[in-house]
């Protein structure tokens, strides 16, 4: 029997190593981890699921209608006023003239204006656009849905949300989510995609929410958040709160990165002692989680190449001091990984056929497109960068998001710089087109294909189709 060589004997090393009860530890608690996962995406699967009967139910009978007929039942769903503000940051805003065209086409049809806001000065450009368009609305308003550029709304998305609204007047906020994989995250949460309030919370400052976004506020999800923790105020989000997102086709890993670090900075403003606790908390558990779910896979690949070096050169396990507990621990790995990933699917194919049930005459979403091995890798990567982005975020106190440099101080905004040669202007990782050509995925580039995975476990958010 030949002698090891000393790259077979760093290997069984680190096997050995890898056995330790400490190391164990760090395994078994991946394994949990990923377990803890499933469970919570098949218990959304679940709550998805039974709206979906729900929908199903209600349908019986109308058969004979066509899609033409569903529509007009399911937007006629809300037959109250309806008045839609569009916010640019001034006229020179890309967005500008094509929004004035839109307003123009429908001026017959619905009440819609466009507001030039103005450049933010004491706060993020967003919460200052919101904060203006609330300043606008008509004086007998009585909720406010503030709804980002890049997601596509249902026919009767707007009636069921202000139903749920009046049915209980406690509601806080009413969220809702982009149709994504959910990305395990402990700060998703806080990362809506919508939210819909009361007009007057807004009108009389109640809880602070005005002046809590105004001064120095970067972050209107974590702020609100924030501010409902605090009044304990509740916070909902509807089953069929769902609205699919594109992604960009031309993702770059650049445009990933620097999504991820808008996503980690938020956890460095904070309105309150208390609100900074929590979010310190959050920064020292996701950390830790994230690495540590990615150290249960490095630690089951060493295990793996260990065995099958043994087997390859016929090395005996007495020889090389191997452990079969490394294998063991690595099927185990492998069998609670694919039970997460299972789960995901199986979430993601309700949520698909969820959207496509709430909107019977667009194009069909499909899961054609999704690699799920890419999604696999994205999920490690993510969660090997994040902690290095949420570092990044705490010791530099500042970002550059839309060509805008942010700095905080005290966990608000102290300082914005505006300089068009400050770096790319790009605001999210949206795309311009929802449906691609028979559901057929752009053609791009490995490291664009692995972007576009990462941002959809990034925080929360993005779905391709």
């Amino acid at each position: 029997m030949s002698a090891l060589d000393p790259v077979d004997c760093l290997l069984f090393s680190l096997s050995r190593a890898f056995c330790s009860p400490l190391t164990v530890f760090i395994q078994i608690q991946g394994c949990v981890i990923c377990l803890t996962l499933a469970i919570g995406w098949a218990f959304a699967a679940y709550v998805r699921n039974r709206e979906i009967n729900q929908m199903k139910d209600g349908m019986k009978g109308f058969g004979e209608h066509n899609l033409h007929n569903w529509k007009s039942q399911i937007t006629s769903l809300y037959g109250g006023p309806l008045e839609f503000l569009f916010l640019v940051e001034s006229t020179e805003d890309p967005t500008y003239h094509a929004v004035s065209r839109l307003v123009t086409d429908f001026k017959d049809d619905v009440e819609a204006k466009i507001i030039v806001a103005g450049l933010s000065t004491t706060c993020s450009q967003k919460i200052h656009n919101q904060l203006v368009g609330v300043e606008k609305m008509h004086k007998d308003t009585k909720y406010v849905f503030f709804l980002d550029d890049d997601v596509s709304l249902h026919p009767g998305s707007i009636g069921a949300l202000t139903a749920e609204m009046e049915k209980n007047p406690d509601i806080f906020i009413q969220t809702g989510y982009p149709l994504d994989l959910p990305s395990g995250s402990l700060g998703s949460y806080c990362i809506y995609e919508y939210h819909m309030m009361h007009a007057d919370d807004f009108r009389h400052d109640n809880y602070g929410v005005v002046s809590g976004l105004r001064d120095g506020g970067y972050s209107d999800d974590m702020t609100l958040a924030a501010l409902a923790g605090a009044h304990n105020r509740l916070i909902t989000s509807p089953p069929v709160a769902v609205f699919p997102h594109p992604l960009a086709s031309d993702l770059s890993f650049s445009r990933y990165w620097n999504y991820l670090r808008k996503q980690t900075f938020v956890l460095e403003a904070y309105i309150s002692k208390i609100n900074w606790l929590m979010n310190k908390a959050l920064f020292s558990t996701h950390c830790y989680l994230s690495w540590g779910f990615v150290a249960q896979y490095l630690m089951a690949m060493v295990h793996v190449i260990a065995a099958l070096q043994i087997y390859i050169k016929g090395y005996s396990y007495e020889k090389t001091t191997c452990s079969t507990g490394g294998l063991v621990l690595a099927s185990c790995l492998a069998i609670c990984t694919f039970t997460e990933l299972l789960s995901m699917w199986n979430l993601t194919r309700i949520e698909v056929l969820l959207c496509n049930m709430l909107s019977p005459e667009a194009p069909k979403l499909s899961l054609g497109t999704y690699n799920w091995s890419m999604v696999f890798v994205a999920l490690l990567v993510d969660n090997f960068l994040y902690p290095v982005s949420a570092f990044r975020s705490h010791f530099s106190q500042s970002i550059n998001w839309s060509g805008i440099r942010y700095h905080l101080k005290n966990g608000k905004i102290s300082k914005i710089e505006r300089n068009k040669d400050m770096g790319p202007n790009f605001r999210d990782l949206g795309g311009t087109h929802l449906y691609g050509k028979k559901g057929a995925p752009p053609k791009a580039s490995f490291l664009s294909s692995l972007a576009r995975s990462l941002a959809q476990w990034c925080q929360p958010k993005k779905y391709d189709v």
